[in-house]
């Protein structure tokens, strides 16, 4: 490679890269963005796709939310790429969060109590097993579907208004690099000197 580092980062700085970006979350944020409004497809496809991402990942299924996003996204008519950015959301900062959400939305939907519940499930003896895990994990598939629903519905209102918005500058500044090309190749034509015809 023609800008390959000359020295391997190690797990320790690859752990902190994971963590937080080299330059800052301002500017990582502000990339993907981009990177996201740019994407050549309709407003609602690329909505849909970030949609898709953010609602995967508030499932507590880790390794597998990228696939469960491209199969939401494949089912509404979402972009891929814009679905993958979208799982994005889930990160090791945003984890702890979704993730104690989830569990007590799930156990008040379920009719228990979270903090009762989570002096029996956070209990060594029981996370040792997939059995211990089970009183878990339930509450935060069931917490995840409508947090799920209500953070992909926010995402996709706000991907839409961007990508149309950009899309629409994006057109009219192509018109009129176009509109300014056709009137420069005119002034040419007309400053051009006359041919001179045979005597």
């Amino acid at each position: 490679m023609l800008f390959a580092r000359r020295r391997k980062p190690g797990w320790r700085e690859r752990l902190r890269v994971a963590v937080w970006p080299r330059h800052s979350w301002r500017r990582s944020l502000k990339y993907v963005g981009k990177r996201i409004v740019r994407l050549s497809a309709t407003p609602h496809a690329v909505a849909a796709g970030v949609a898709a991402g953010v609602c995967a990942s508030t499932t507590p299924f880790l390794g597998l939310q990228f696939i469960l996003s491209f199969l939401i996204a494949v089912i509404i008519g979402g972009n891929l790429i814009a679905a993958a950015f979208g799982s994005f959301f889930g990160n090791p900062l945003t984890y702890p969060f979704i993730w104690a959400s989830t569990f007590r939305l799930g156990s008040g939907l379920l009719g228990e109590d979270a903090r009762a519940r989570e002096a029996i499930v956070l209990h060594p003896d029981n996370l040792r097993s997939v059995d211990g895990l089970m009183p878990i994990l339930k509450p935060m598939v069931v917490g995840s579907i409508p947090l799920g629903l209500a953070t992909g519905l926010v995402f996709y209102l706000l991907v839409y208004v961007a990508v149309t918005t950009y899309q629409r500058r994006r057109r009219r500044w192509l018109q009129e690099r176009r509109q300014a090309r056709t009137l420069a190749e005119v002034a040419d034509a007309a400053s051009a000197p006359a041919p001179i015809g045979n005597a």
